[in-house]
């Protein structure tokens, strides 16, 4: 029984090591651009993107409407 209990601490231990906290650290400028057949036209919103949210902006498909598309694009 004390090897269960021992073993069940050690995991528990090691979980908390390896948490995915490091994971979301990850911050980002990034900007919502709209370009033209192409070509950059504007620049709507700037600013820094941390975490879960860096992670929503990155994952969002391009929007387009006939020749205008509008991306967000972080550096």
């Amino acid at each position: 029984m004390k090897k269960i209990i021992i073993l069940f601490l050690l995991l528990l231990a090691a979980a908390g090591l390896t948490s995915c906290e490091g994971l979301f650290d990850d911050c980002k400028i990034c900007r919502l651009n709209v370009y033209e057949n192409g070509f950059l036209v504007n620049t709507l919103e700037e600013a820094e993107y941390c975490g879960a949210e860096l992670i929503t902006i990155q994952n969002t498909p391009p929007q387009v409407d006939g020749n205008i598309t509008t991306r967000w694009e972080c550096d």
